[in-house]
């Protein structure tokens, strides 16, 4: 018998069996991945203005250097983690985890706007190997129910702390190297990974996956891609788009992948985990979760650079606070949610968030940084509690067998809320911007066109004209943002809302969760 074979884990139901100091070995080896991808998810943002300035891309493109990750990964997520169930969940971590160092390396020095969204999309093909990965893994090594609520809440603090982390990240090696620093540190992260995980990590796998389906892979990404992608259009160029095209296309090809799923034997994703309230509950609470967060960085890294005027590095260390609270909140929930229902948990932590986000909006302006460090603390102990229970309830809910499926479901909700924050919070805040600029007498055509495209924009030229021309160039493009930003921080908070009441109806007792699996 094989090494690889003696590490194969059989796929059993909550035991109760208590793993050694080899389990919690392989949660230190699981969380560099995690780590490494949420941090990816939210550097972009601080690396954002440097990019501007150097590869100078449109709005648009802007946008989509930091949306094509996520897209990709969204779109490919499903598929992953059903082949992770069939060849191993293991094997499939260690081949995305070599494909995402070497494309984020050549990501670090992309020539052009088009060649770092490429890169970034291609980081998202080898991203989908590892997340759902890392999850179902943890679902498999941990089988008492204590101990894998414990891990899940390393899982989600880790998530929660990289999202948090990619700012200050960001900004100390923003501060001493270039921008295209941000995808190199991928490189000595994940060669730890490759060393670490054949030694202590056990690979498992569906034993009964059934055969591929090649159709329902493709029908799986001809639903996910056109509807991630009319969502961007629709917030950036409206409904004069080709926007409801797509959105019709990818719902037809989402109703054709449910059909073939329910007539499968073995269904790629099985469509019955979706009638457990449990389940879907969490999925929703997740998804509009990282909504919230991802519009609340994407704006934040910006105003804090361009308006309040901090170095990256010095933007990092203010939401410094707001990292080591989410850590704390993921943590300190998972003896109160062994206790507590989560219907009530998860909405009394989402109160702190809709706190945070409130405070955003009533105090925008460029001597803003200490309301900004309070509503970062606020919603780091919202967000941080509510993903640990959620993510917790999503893998009790299924069947183990199915967990690399149940896994890349609820890493979809987050890619998903990635984009959608990106994108919708991200395009109303740059459509007010542009409406509410009023550019200054003496200001040229070309110097307004760039000023109305990006804030980046508007604050280089306004240093490039300087005097009193380029200080009233500035103020207005601050006003008009921080206009946008006041808007989006209540939309913020009405999708933080949304996701307390889904959870108050749909959630029942974690206590019940495992039955579930029987």
């Amino acid at each position: 018998m094989s090494t690889t074979d003696t590490l194969t884990l059989p796929v059993v139901t909550d035991t109760g069996v208590r793993v050694g100091w080899r389990g919690w070995a392989a949660l230190i080896a699981l969380m560099l991945p995690v780590l490494l991808v949420s941090v990816d998810n939210t550097v972009l943002s601080f690396a954002l203005p440097q990019i501007s300035l150097d590869l100078e891309p449109t709005s648009i493109q802007q946008l989509w250097i930091i949306d094509a990750y996520p897209l990709v990964l969204a779109g490919l997520l499903v598929t992953m983690g059903t082949l992770g169930d069939r060849f191993g969940r293991r094997r499939m971590l260690l081949i995305g985890a070599s494909g995402f160092a070497l494309v984020s390396a050549l990501s670090a020095f992309a020539p052009t706007a088009a060649f770092l969204i490429a890169g970034r999309a291609a980081m998202g093909v080898f991203g989908a190997m590892l997340m759902p990965s890392t999850l179902s893994l943890i679902r498999s090594i941990f089988t008492d129910r204590d101990q894998r609520r414990l891990a899940i809440a390393v899982w989600a603090s880790m998530f929660s702390a990289g999202a948090a982390l990619g700012p200050i990240v960001g900004g100390f090696l923003l501060e001493h190297f270039a921008w295209g620093s941000v995808f190199l540190m991928a490189v000595p992260v994940l060669i730890p990974l490759l060393v670490l995980a054949p030694l202590f990590v056990p690979e498992s796998r569906d034993p009964a996956p059934g055969r591929i389906d090649p159709l329902s892979i493709v029908l799986s990404l001809a639903a996910m891609i056109p509807v991630v992608y009319a969502i961007k259009e629709l917030a950036v160029e409206g409904v004069a788009s080709a926007a409801p095209l797509l959105m019709v296309v990818g719902v037809g090809f989402g109703i054709l992948f449910v059909r073939r799923q329910l007539r499968l034997p073995t269904p790629m994703l099985d469509m019955r985990l979706f009638r457990r309230g449990t389940f879907t509950g969490a999925l929703l609470v997740n998804l509009l979760s990282v909504v919230a967060l991802v519009g609340f960085l994407y704006f934040v890294a910006q105003h804090l650079q361009l308006i309040v005027g901090l170095s990256p590095m010095e933007s990092g260390v203010a939401l410094v606070p707001c990292l080591a609270i989410m850590i704390a909140a993921g943590l300190l929930v998972v003896p109160i949610s062994a206790r507590v229902s989560p219907r009530i948990v998860i909405p009394t932590a989402l109160l702190f968030s809709i706190a945070g986000y409130l405070t955003i909006a009533a105090t925008t302006g460029p001597d803003s940084l200490g309301s900004i460090v309070l509503a970062s603390i606020l919603l780091g102990i919202g967000i941080g509690a509510a993903e640990t229970v959620s993510n917790e309830l999503i893998l009790s809910s299924a069947p183990p067998e199915k967990a690399g499926a149940a896994s890349a479901v609820s890493e979809t909700a987050y890619e998903l809320g990635a984009v959608l924050g990106t994108a919708v919070l991200g395009g109303i805040l740059t459509a007010i911007y542009r409406t509410s600029l009023v550019l200054p007498t003496g200001v040229s055509g070309e110097v307004a066109a760039a000023s109305r495209e990006t804030l980046a924009g508007a604050m280089h030229a306004a240093e490039q004209i300087g005097g009193a021309t380029g200080a009233a160039l500035r103020d207005a493009a601050a006003a008009a943002f921080d206009a946008g930003v006041g808007v989006t921080s209540l939309i913020g908070a009405l999708l933080v809302v949304a996701a307390a009441i889904v959870a108050a109806v749909t959630l029942r007792s974690s206590h019940r969760a495992p039955a579930l699996d029987r």
